[in-house]
């Protein structure tokens, strides 16, 4: 008998996936495992594996379809076997030659269900639906692509408009950017903001939601609304945290290359250490105080936010923050991550130091209580011991959930991470 196949919860907050691109084509043989299709989750791209094994017999839904968890996307069994749900009969009484069997012996795809009005396609032999190769997309309009196949073209710098899509419809999809390199023109130097080129093609696009953007909005209205939210700002001296960072770069060379993000991490791990009072959840009738630090670190990704976590970050070096660090970034704008890395932060951090932002708020991430929002490092004008004289300064803002932490307790919890960043010699141990 077939075996559906449904889209699973790939992440603990997923209500739908996008299915980005079938790794398997109808009449391909599937084992217990192998990877059936890439499906677009709420905070990454994960894979969709077979629970059975036999024969693709078909794509219920086309690569780009949202679908809601447990609805069904395709099925598996022995060829010829009649696909449950299909428009085939179930049972067909013996010798009767109007039935046959569901589509496993004739791929079905979009244009397969439509009645056929020239009869000369009825001669043609059956395809698999991925297997005629599309014209190029049009140079004008917008070009038909999958949501991974667009990140990796943009990270390729190539240009869609010039690729042949092998998916539904003309759509470009993952294998079809395989040793595809930009063309010259991509190399060229950027244009002045005083150069306007007339646009063409239409006035606008509209933009699908990805499934994590869908999340992100969703989030927003849960933590902006609801959460009474209060901000606290401090300025903090960075001088001695430059010359820290020089000092190891000097002893030990590359080797212990320490961003600034990193002595961050490590003094906010050690503050809520001090202050478990802001580690902590609001769970409604309860608060939840965690002896355990697991800190978020918000990345941001080509269409949205995630927040990777860090665990038991206090009880980590500076050099495995670093390292660690820069393992979760590149998964989680490589779409890679695991759920179990992006889930169970006990406070978080957003840094847009690097962009030359001095200041802003963040957004509350429940059910966590605190979020801190790092600003840039800025030379300016201080008065030290009488005397004005240049400084390296940082600005950084807790938003606050004010059921969970009052304003003393936060003030307490910056007062920690100010000494701990303005005296970085205990963040070395």
């Amino acid at each position: 008998m077939a075996t559906k196949i449904v889209m699973e919860a790939l992440s603990p907050t997923m209500e739908e996936g996008r299915l980005v691109e079938w790794k398997k084509n109808e009449g391909d043989t599937v084992a217990v495992g192998d990877v059936l299709a890439e499906v677009e989750t709420d905070k990454a791209v994960m894979e969709l594996v077979a629970r059975g094994a036999g024969t693709l017999l078909k794509q219920a839904v086309a690569a780009g379809t949202t679908v809601p968890v447990s609805d069904l996307v395709g099925w598996i069994g022995e060829p010829g076997e009649n696909v449950d749900g299909s428009k085939a009969a179930p049972e067909a009484p013996a010798g009767d030659k109007k039935a046959q069997p569901a589509s496993a012996a004739k791929p079905v795809d979009a244009a397969a269900e439509q009645p056929a009005a020239d009869t000369s396609a009825k001669a043609a032999p059956a395809q698999p639906a991925a297997a005629p190769a599309p014209e190029a997309p049009a140079t004008t309009g917008r070009v038909k692509a999958s949501p991974l196949a667009r990140k990796i073209a943009a990270d390729k710098g190539v240009d869609l408009a010039r690729v042949s899509g092998s998916g539904p419809e003309g759509r470009v999809i993952k294998r079809d950017l395989d040793g595809v390199s930009a063309a010259p023109a991509a190399a060229a130097p950027a244009r002045s903001l005083r150069q306007a080129d007339k646009p063409t093609g239409p006035a606008f696009e509209d933009v699908p939601l990805s499934q994590i953007r869908k999340t992100i909005a969703k989030r927003l209205v849960q933590s902006i609304g609801p959460i009474p939210t209060f901000y606290l700002t401090s300025e903090i001296d960075m001088e001695r945290a430059a010359d820290l960072r020089e000092q190891l770069k000097g002893a030990y060379g590359d080797s212990a290359k320490v961003s600034f993000n990193d002595l961050v991490v490590r003094a906010t791990a050690l503050a809520l250490r001090a202050h478990p009072a802001v580690n902590a959840w609001w769970q409604d009738d309860h608060i939840k105080q965690w002896n355990e630090v697991h800190i978020g670190m918000a990345v941001a990704i080509p269409d949205g936010l995630i927040t990777p976590i860090i665990r038991n970050t206090d009880q980590k070096s500076l050099l495995e923050i670093g390292a660690e660090a820069k393992a979760l970034a590149g998964r989680a704008r490589a779409r890679k991550l695991q759920p179990e890395e992006y889930t169970g932060a006990t406070f978080s951090i957003s840094n847009l130091g690097m962009y030359d932002i001095e200041h802003f708020t963040a957004v509350i991430n429940p059910p966590e209580a605190g979020i801190l929002a790092i600003g840039s490092i800025a030379t300016i004008p201080a008065v030290v011991n009488g005397a004005v004289v240049p400084r390296k300064r940082m600005r950084i803002t807790m938003s606050c959930d004010h059921r969970v932490i009052d304003g003393a307790t936060g003030a307490e919890f910056l007062k920690t991470l100010k000494q701990l960043l303005e005296n970085p010699v205990a963040l070395v141990w």
